[in-house]
């Protein structure tokens, strides 16, 4: 019983790092709708940043039945609310 916990564990996680690794690629896709060398990748709590020339788009992959975290759509709201938010901190 425990070996097979063991073998699910590591399924799970290998799953989660080739998800991670996939999504760095992505942008490169020819269906990935923006240009690939305006994505910033973050990681957490999203996938990145698109910078495009008239906006600025928080981008989080997903495949299969995949649905976003309590966090992301904590995010997503924020976006939509317009509390969104540029500062500029200077160091002395």
């Amino acid at each position: 019983n425990e070996l097979i916990q063991g073998l699910s564990f590591d399924k799970k996680s290998l799953s989660v790092k080739y998800g991670k690794i996939t999504e760095q690629f992505i942008p490169f896709m020819d269906s990935y709708p923006y240009n690939a060398q305006n994505f910033r990748f973050i990681g957490s709590p999203i996938d990145g940043i698109q910078f495009e020339d008239d906006r600025v788009v928080l981008i989080e992959f997903k495949t299969g039945d995949s649905r976003l975290t309590a966090k992301q759509e904590n995010i997503k709201q924020l976006v939509g609310d317009k509390k969104v938010e540029f500062r500029e901190i200077k160091l002395k």
